[in-house]
């Protein structure tokens, strides 16, 4: 009797070992996906052009780390450090405005009433679903007539405007702002602009994170609308830029080195912005703020 109720408790026991040892492997699998292509860059960037072309990438010989890195920023006048400049102007400023744009739209349409709200709102859906290389071509045109196209401002000005960002915006507003902090800070005597910045902004404050980090991200990254609007290299980010060297580099294989290196430098803000951010993003400032 007892043996027979040892091996039923036992029975359950192993169906979860074996889906514990199956998550396991996925995770590691998953992992391994994730990390072989960045440990491959990392490692070939210490390469010089000849070992690039070899079967010597993985291993720990012909380190020119240190020749690739003054390469880089020496090839072509020192063009990729204007890159990584440009790169860092239009993702860290159009990450940092884009993300209170949409965070101030998404609290206007969780906290305000309006006619046709919701269409209004169903509209900022629709446009998420819409691919940013379709938008291309109309904001060129746009640009154009606007005499804005090989300047600063064409690439700018169109990333500010996120649609993901404002459904974001109302999602963290209906979760972090309660109505009756609002109605407080109203009986206080404070306006609706006071109101919303002196204390729904210090609450939507991991949201506000969330959004920049998505913004930062896509900007940092964004490859098509730079290629239809500028032509003056000077004015390139570090992607677009990069794809210039990397199709000269069939002509040119010195580029390679650079291409390589340029590549791991710029992942480096992407890493460095989620590592200082996410204690931001993930706290919740308003716990236990209405009781």
């Amino acid at each position: 009797m007892n043996a027979s109720n040892a091996s039923r408790a036992a029975a359950p026991g192993r169906p979860r070992l074996l889906g514990r040892a199956v998550v396991n492997l996925v995770v590691g699998i998953s992992v391994l996906y994730t990390l072989l292509p960045v440990l491959w860059l990392v490692l070939a960037s210490t390469k010089n052009r000849d070992a690039l072309f070899s079967s010597n990438v993985l291993s720990l010989t012909d380190f020119s780390f240190v020749r690739n890195l003054t390469d880089l920023f020496a090839m072509d006048g020192g063009l990729y450090g204007r890159w990584y400049g440009n790169s860092l102007l239009y993702a860290v400023l159009g990450a940092a405005l884009g993300a209170l744009i949409s965070i101030a739209c998404g609290y206007a349409f969780d906290k305000y009433r309006f006619a046709h709200k919701e269409k209004l709102f169903g509209l900022v859906l629709a446009a998420v679903m819409v691919p940013q290389t379709v938008l291309a071509l109309p904001l060129y045109l746009m640009a154009s007539g606007a005499g804005l196209v090989n300047t600063f401002w064409a690439v700018f000005v169109p990333v500010l405007f996120n649609p993901f960002g404002v459904y974001l915006g109302r999602i963290f507003s209906q979760g972090y702002v309660p109505d009756e902090v609002l109605e407080a800070a109203r009986v206080d005597g404070a306006g609706e602009l006071a109101a919303y910045l002196r204390v729904a902004l210090r609450m939507l404050g991991p949201g506000l994170v969330t959004v920049f980090l998505f913004q930062l991200t896509a900007i940092w990254n964004n490859f098509f609308l730079p290629m239809v609007m500028l032509s003056d290299q000077d004015l390139y980010p570090v992607s677009l830029g990069l794809y210039s060297w990397n199709s000269s580099a069939s002509v040119s294989p010195e580029y390679y080195p650079a291409v390589i290196m340029g590549s791991l430098l710029a992942v480096l803000p992407l890493i460095l912005a989620f590592a200082l951010l996410q204690r931001f993003w993930r706290s919740g400032l308003t716990a236990g703020a209405v009781k």
